[in-house]
């Protein structure tokens, strides 16, 4: 769904009516190679056997998951899932510590406890998410209650699901839950048309999964999850509304997974012209025509692409430097004390 300012033509004027300037735009552009270039070596790391499990990315996903992201605040909460690696990066989580939480190594978010892309850093309001889908939608909505009752104005959760996912009953509770109370949350549905090997005709009825919002009362929005600033317009309006008390939204953000579903998946089902499509509506060579146009020189953009790759090196040598965890240690921090909850719960 094209909004007003994504319709403008010229890049300034489009910047100027979302409050924005070139240098934001410059940050979600880096914020994008920087997530594409984790998974791309996410992949090497995984061919060289120093990533346990699977392996999951969201190439094509990084215009969505930044421009999300971006329109976050730092009191909010978040829950993105696999395919959102851009909401870590945008949220200040370094590169070295992704790679060690790929590799198990003590110095990811997890210290080596949790899966591979199981990430979370609470410290930069991200609730590490687990595999079984859609199950972060109650967590984002607990959330969200938690600041009514605590009367924390101006916080917003936001709570990620897939297309797939969005049929599962923990999705139905969580909307549900958020739309009768009212609650400051944010629902992002990734619909890169796909679940798992299950085409989005196969499941739901609705032309878009969030059209399924009316049934809930809620209003939903449909973008095109390539652009991040038209993903940021939509989620600013969506957050502005939830934190006054209008109730949530539902905002679909409408990809293409790129690659199959994890490493173990060639994707053969997916037809070749869908590929071909949306390779080329790729978020990132967009947002790079959008920066040429808005006065971007070649030289900048080589400067930036450059300064990332310089970036990784640095981060994956200094992940690679991290210990294995204690194996002494593995209960450490699994189980709460009394003296750590903010309020006691009896």
């Amino acid at each position: 769904m094209a909004t007003a300012a994504s319709a403008e033509t010229d890049p300034r004027t489009r910047l100027r009516a979302l409050g924005l300037d070139r240098e934001d735009a410059v940050t979600m552009y880096r914020n994008m190679l920087v997530t594409r270039g984790i998974e791309e070596r996410g992949h090497i790391l995984f061919r060289q056997g120093k990533i346990p499990g699977s392996f999951y990315t969201g190439r094509g996903n990084e215009g969505a998951a930044v421009g999300v992201a971006s329109a976050t605040k730092p009191q909010d909460h978040l829950c993105p899932l696999q395919r959102d690696m851009g909401v870590h990066v945008t949220r200040g989580l370094e590169p070295w510590r992704v790679f060690a939480q790929y590799m198990g190594r003590s110095g990811g978010p997890t210290r080596g406890r949790d899966g591979n892309v199981h990430i979370g850093d609470i410290s930069l309001g991200i609730v590490g998410m687990v595999s079984h889908l859609p199950a972060m939608l109650p967590v984002g909505v607990g959330l969200a209650l938690s600041y009514r009752i605590k009367n924390e104005r101006d916080r917003c959760a936001f709570a990620w699901c897939g297309d797939g996912a969005s049929a599962r009953g923990d999705f139905h509770e969580g909307v549900n839950l958020a739309a009768v109370r009212k609650l400051p949350i944010v629902f992002i549905i990734d619909n890169n048309q796909w679940a798992y090997s299950t085409p989005s005709n196969l499941g739901y009825a609705t032309e878009h999964p969030s059209d399924r919002a009316k049934g809930y009362g809620l209003q939903n929005v449909v973008v095109d999850g390539t652009d991040p600033l038209e993903v940021y317009e939509a989620v600013k309006e969506a957050r502005d509304k939830a934190v006054a008390g209008e109730g949530p939204t539902i905002v679909e953000c409408v990809t293409l997974r790129m690659e199959g579903h994890a490493v173990h998946d060639d994707a053969f089902y997916v037809p070749k012209e869908d590929f071909e499509t949306w390779a080329a509506k790729d978020p990132i060579e967009r947002t790079r025509k959008f920066l040429l146009e808005a006065g971007m020189s070649e030289d900048e953009d080589e400067e930036i692409r450059s300064g990332v790759k310089r970036l990784l090196v640095e981060q994956l040598d200094k992940a690679e430097a991290s210990p294995l965890p204690d194996p002494s240690t593995a209960t450490t921090g699994v189980y709460a004390s009394p003296e750590e909850l903010d309020t006691p719960h009896h």
